[in-house]
């Protein structure tokens, strides 16, 4: 338990206060319609397909789960018939990564959701969880859960809430800093402090 008041966070490593969400009834939809231009679609990613898409969604808030496994790995996970992905499409290159993780009985994780700068403010990331959440409760589940941290963009809480998840535990992470250690360039996420270690 910490206590209250200030603590260090040792050089070389990134903190980040996580929220876990919850929803327990499937939420209304908000029926917002997809830009002109753009499209959804379902993908069976391939690991190239998969590490990109992960990058040019993820690299800006410190993405970095799915960049430390292998390609053994994330191929198990890309193969796995209980998790599913989805994508949007613009103009024939894909710019958005939803990702749906079943594993678990009973219950579903929104594992990764995201759009490209290519469609950020559009509209196209109300459309994205509208289909997220039709997926998820269209599978017995009781319980579609996500997390977010504030290194991730500082519209991801306030979306997840509107959306119809409910906060219900936070915890405080720290782990080394990715870019130190080369799995993400050191230009990725400016809006967080990087630190060397001495």
């Amino acid at each position: 338990m910490l206590e209250n008041g200030l603590h260090d966070i040792p050089r070389g490593k990134v903190a980040n206060v996580v929220t876990h969400l919850e929803m327990t009834t499937q939420a209304k939809l908000r029926n917002v319609s997809l830009p002109d231009g753009v499209t959804f679609r379902a993908v069976t990613p391939d690991v190239a397909w998969y590490r990109d898409i992960f990058h040019r969604v993820g690299a800006n808030w410190l993405w970095y789960g799915r960049r430390k496994q292998d390609d053994t790995a994330l191929t198990a996970i890309l193969n796995d018939p209980q998790v599913e992905f989805y994508t949007l499409d613009v103009a024939g290159r894909d710019e958005a990564l939803l990702e749906l993780d079943f594993r678990q009985p009973d219950a579903c994780e929104l594992a990764y959701f995201g759009l490209t700068s290519e469609l950020i403010g559009t509209g196209a990331g109300g459309h994205l969880m509208d289909r997220a959440i039709q997926a998820a409760w269209s599978k017995d589940i009781s319980r579609f859960h996500v997390h977010t941290c504030t290194n991730d963009s500082p519209q991801a809480l306030s979306f997840y809430r509107r959306s119809g998840f409910t906060p219900y535990r936070q915890q405080v992470e720290i782990e080394d800093d990715p870019r130190l250690s080369g799995i993400l360039p050191e230009t990725a996420a400016r809006h967080v402090p990087l630190l060397r270690a001495n």
